[in-house]
């Protein structure tokens, strides 16, 4: 794969390490030769960076392996994780899956990213179905346009919601914004 190829989400290696594109920009100046403006994420560390590439540099892609894998309970630091083909569990420590499952029940599928055999992430569902569990009661004639309030959310995480969301709601969250859809 060449430079000038780049899209958002591609995985490559460059220094020993993963990178995965998070945005690319093809530039062409007046003078001089055209290059691709980009921002990129260390998988693994989680680090950010701005680089610009020729268009015709060789980039080695990287086979980011995605598996489905049911999320079974979490103990102390670990979470654990089973394969739904093989029934094999898997623990991940807490600090390689990061904040990504404050919206995640038991037993709900996931994506366990890995680039060879070496855990790096996990991938939850887009959009999650979750039962408020603590919200400051609705008032009637409450009807503010784009006005929210806190609420917690099952798992207990902490979501912006509008103002005529009770406790006992069903709500759904897009997890990849963390905000608040619609009514489930």
């Amino acid at each position: 794969m060449v430079a000038g190829d780049f899209r958002n989400g591609v995985t490559f290696e460059m220094d020993n390490s993963v990178w995965v594109i998070v945005e690319f920009q093809h530039v062409k100046p007046g003078k001089g030769a055209a290059f691709v403006r980009t921002k990129i994420k260390n998988v693994i560390t989680g680090a950010t960076v701005e680089k610009s590439f020729n268009p015709t540099d060789k980039i080695t892609e990287a086979r980011v392996e995605r598996r489905v894998m049911q999320y079974l309970y979490k103990d102390e630091d670990l979470y654990y994780f089973m394969d739904t083909e093989t029934y094999d569990q898997t623990p991940i420590n807490a600090s390689t899956v990061g904040d990504t499952m404050k919206f995640v029940k038991e037993n709900e599928q996931v994506k366990v990213l890995s680039f060879k055999g070496n855990v790096f992430g996990i991938e939850p569902p887009t959009f999650v179905e979750l039962e408020v569990t603590e919200t400051e009661p609705g008032f009637k004639g409450d009807t503010a346009t784009g006005a929210t309030k806190p609420a917690v959310v099952e798992t207990g995480a902490k979501v912006k919601v509008p103002l005529f969301i009770n406790q006992g709601d069903r709500i759904r969250i897009d997890t990849r914004t963390e905000e608040y859809m619609e009514r489930a």
